[in-house]
């Protein structure tokens, strides 16, 4: 069983030749289009590779009872996939979100904006990079789904793998359209509503998509059979759940040398998260005002997010947040007790619901 660092090491080799590839085949374009490719290149440096090691993770859990020997390239692939996907995702998020940075770098609408004015184009240089940005974040879809069709072209599983990656897909960018529809749909619900609205795009832009399909995924490359497919669906889910309310908590919370963006960020960008709607639950009329009027504001000040990071915790929701956060976690510890599912990889899993739950960016 790969170990973390060989893990990384196998899909950022993986990511590196089908990048090579990718340029070697778009060389005839011309300069212009090798740009996007070298943007493209440049949204897949960094991060956790979380999906990745969850999917090897998955495949472990069930081949480690089935003999399997050794990972087959096909499990590098959807790694790989998985990742490039991710990043397709983010490229997209932070435009929707105008967001400036990612990872502490600028975000790829920002970075192609750059490009724009460096090369002393004609045209407004951000509506380039905007509009270059969405079809970046199209091309990395693209190279998502060649990057596993080459991986899996002939294993016996595939259709059982297909099946789980076009789920993913489908979910997540419905969740990501709730995401922000929330930010204005929120206005004509009625406030018993939010906190139950907000778990709901939880679970279909993250949990799902961060924790469940990958898994999955890697267990189906390795043949799962019904019983284990159920058994990592009921750790991953609240797992994944659990990631996106940490990323919630980071996204007003977090250090922002750290997390690499601007502490406060999903205050400005008026994410309606479950934080924001069982704080409002704790406020009077007055109090849910300034909140509603302060929260997606682009200009806030450090005294304005300061604020409202003061709001949050002394009305009990960070607090609430934080033991649901433990709660998901547990159930997701829980779901694992005897699951037909190798012992080593267990201990794996264990490992990643720590990191994924605990962590600081």
């Amino acid at each position: 069983m790969a170990a973390r660092s060989d893990l990384i090491d196998q899909v950022s080799a993986r990511l590196t030749g089908f990048v090579e590839r990718m340029r070697a085949e778009t060389e005839a374009y011309g300069p212009d289009a090798a740009t996007l490719v070298s943007a493209a290149e440049s949204a897949l440096h960094g991060g956790k590779r979380l999906r990745a090691r969850f999917c090897h993770a998955g495949w472990a859990a069930v081949a480690g009872l089935r003999g399997n020997a050794g990972e087959p390239m096909g499990l590098w692939d959807a790694c790989a996939a998985l990742e490039v996907f991710q990043s397709a995702a983010l490229v997209h998020d932070d435009l929707i979100d105008n967001s400036d940075t990612r990872r502490g770098r600028p975000a790829a609408h920002r970075a192609l904006e750059s490009g724009h004015l460096d090369r002393g184009w004609s045209g407004n240089p951000a509506e380039f990079g905007r509009a270059s940005a969405v079809l970046l974040g199209d091309l990395l879809v693209a190279w998502s789904d060649d990057l596993l069709e080459s991986g899996i072209a002939g294993d016996p599983h595939a259709g059982a793998v297909r099946a789980e990656y076009a789920r993913m897909r489908r979910d997540v960018t419905i969740g990501q359209f709730l995401d922000i529809a929330e930010e204005s749909a929120w206005s004509v619900n009625d406030d018993a509503e939010h906190a139950e609205r907000a778990l709901r795009v939880v679970s279909l832009k993250s949990a799902r998509y961060s924790v469940e399909q990958p898994l999955l995924i890697g267990a189906a490359l390795a043949g799962a059979d019904q019983t284990q497919r159920t058994a990592l669906r009921a750790f991953g889910h609240p797992l994944g759940m659990a990631f996106q309310l940490r990323d919630d908590v980071l996204g007003v919370f977090g250090d922002e040398r750290v997390t690499g963006k601007p502490a406060g960020d999903d205050l400005r960008e008026g994410k309606r998260t479950l934080l924001i709607a069982w704080t409002r639950e704790a406020l009077a009329a007055p109090g849910r005002r300034l909140v509603d009027e302060l929260l997606g504001d682009p200009q806030l000040t450090p005294d304005q997010i300061a604020s409202l990071q003061a709001t949050i915790a002394e009305s009990g929701a960070l607090g609430r947040v934080e033991r649901l956060i433990a709660d998901y976690a547990a159930d997701g510890e829980a779901a694992l007790s005897g699951a037909p599912l190798d012992a080593g990889a267990l201990e794996l899993l264990s490992g990643l619901a720590r990191d994924a739950t605990q962590r600081t960016a």
